[in-house]
């Protein structure tokens, strides 16, 4: 955990927020800017500032991450209508806070390209 990370203060409960879903090994909570009616992050229990340092030793993490988040849009009943799963890798990407995160996009249609 880093002690600066915001996400880490939600994993750890130093920071609230309505957690929406929970395993061993990620959580997932409701955007605070949400781009869609299904806005959701997923984030790993483990600290990971960005994508690009995922490697061989972790490289796990963005199963768990997928999975869950599948598992959420079944929950939140898009899985048919569809869903956008997004990694911002750095600040040109878009990446606010440095602890990967998958966000979990759905309930309208999604226009094409992004950004």
């Amino acid at each position: 955990m880093s002690k600066d990370c915001i996400f880490c203060k939600i994993i750890t409960g130093q920071l609230k927020t309505e957690i929406v879903y929970e395993n061993d090994f990620v959580l997932a909570f409701k955007d605070l800017n949400p781009q869609a009616p299904v806005h959701l992050l997923v984030i790993p229990k483990t600290h990971i500032e960005k994508i690009s340092d995922l490697n061989q030793d972790n490289k796990n993490v963005v199963a768990e991450l997928v999975i869950a988040a599948n598992e959420i849009a079944k929950k939140y009943k898009i899985v048919e209508t569809g869903y956008r799963l997004v990694f911002n890798c750095g600040s040109d990407a878009g990446q606010a806070v440095f602890h990967i995160h998958l966000h979990l996009l759905g309930g309208r249609a999604l226009s094409w390209p992004p950004g």
